[in-house]
């Protein structure tokens, strides 16, 4: 607990949260008279008048039994770039500290980090989109106070080395941020296993992907009790709204619908991949642990905007370092990959 409070910003050490009305009770009541809200309903059909639980405690429960870890270690954030923004506002102190990524990567930590003006130091991935771990360690110092590393990545699709991650855990000097947002179509345990072992590790996960929940912007974070504090102390006071709660559950009561649609998905990856690898244009089909594909493929601007001319929309990632003539697909139902199969062979003739 010392040395992560070393991580964090001075001045958030001693804050004062804001304290909202559900904060100052517990148990259970009748009769809300606390919060100002209105007591008579809302003019939907559902009662929408009091203020959701500012913890979303029903939510972690259900989640941390899902998860296999302490309802404690987890956070929930209004997706999983709420979770980005707060780590990156509470360790990084502006103008003094920075993070470091490994492009090509999600662009939100950049972003993020851009924000609040947090310099960001960018250390590509190797050829095959592994970390280069010692050239990481040499780049950090005292001020290096998030690493973020993308398993399965994104854009490319791979799930990085354990053994290099692991090394970054035990040896870089601030939070080690892995980001599993597709890991449900990875074959593989999470690094959530580990969160005891490194206490400096901080995991996201989401609801956007496997569950099929993008719409509702909810997203995870799970890491040891004291990050997770500090991230509740600074996020706002009703970030999760109740609608949301409420799908989320739904969602969870249905795992095994859940864990149908992966394995469509897988077996729509697997199908498509096989198909693209015998289309002329197609340069390569890199090795995929998520619910997409990055392909290297002769010309692919061009393919790009034919593609959008036949209603078919794709990620242009050939401007992406590392990614040069590259696309980014994501596996959709078995009729939209025929259609996209159909019109590549038809492009390709």
């Amino acid at each position: 607990m010392a040395e992560l409070l070393q991580l964090l910003r001075p001045h958030l050490q001693k804050l004062v949260p804001y304290s909202s009305a559900r904060d100052e009770f517990s148990g259970e009541a009748a009769v809300f008279l606390d919060a100002n809200e209105n007591p008579l309903g809302s003019a939907t059909l559902e009662n929408y008048n009091r203020y959701p639980d500012p913890y979303q405690y029903r939510v972690k429960r259900m989640l941390a039994k899902i998860k296999c870890v302490e309802q404690e270690q987890t956070f929930l954030g209004n997706g999983s770039d709420e979770a980005i923004d707060l780590l990156i506002r509470a360790f990084c102190e502006p103008g003094q500290d920075h993070i470091i990524i490994l492009p090509p990567t999600y662009g939100m930590y950049k972003v993020s980090a851009d924000i609040n003006n947090v310099e960001v130091r960018e250390l590509l991935l190797s050829s095959d989109f592994q970390p280069r771990v010692e050239a990481i360690l040499e780049a950090a110092n005292a001020q290096s106070k998030i690493l973020f590393i993308c398993s399965p990545n994104n854009p490319t699709a791979n799930l990085q080395n354990p053994e290099a991650v692991r090394l970054l855990l035990q040896s870089f000097p601030g939070l080690v941020v892995v980001d599993e947002a597709y890991i449900d179509f990875a074959r593989v345990n999470s690094w959530t296993e580990k969160l005891e072992e490194f206490p400096n590790l901080v995991v996201l996960q989401t609801f956007s992907k496997a569950w099929g929940l993008a719409a509702l912007r909810l997203g995870i974070a799970m890491a040891s009790p004291e990050i997770i504090a500090i991230l509740n102390k600074i996020k706002p006071p009703y970030n999760i709204n109740e609608l949301t709660q409420e799908r989320a559950l739904n969602a969870m009561r249905n795992f095994d619908k859940m864990e149908m649609h992966v394995k469509l998905i897988l077996h729509e990856r697997e199908r498509l991949v096989k198909a693209l690898e015998d289309l002329a244009l197609v340069e390569k089909v890199y090795p995929s642990d998520a619910n997409f594909v990055l392909l290297k493929v002769k010309g692919a601007r061009q393919v790009y905007e034919y593609l959008v001319k036949q209603g078919i929309i794709v990620r242009d990632r050939s401007k992406v370092a590392l990614c040069e003539d590259c696309l980014r697909i994501t596996v959709g139902t078995p009729e939209e990959n025929d259609l996209l199969l159909e019109q590549l062979a038809l492009y390709s003739a």
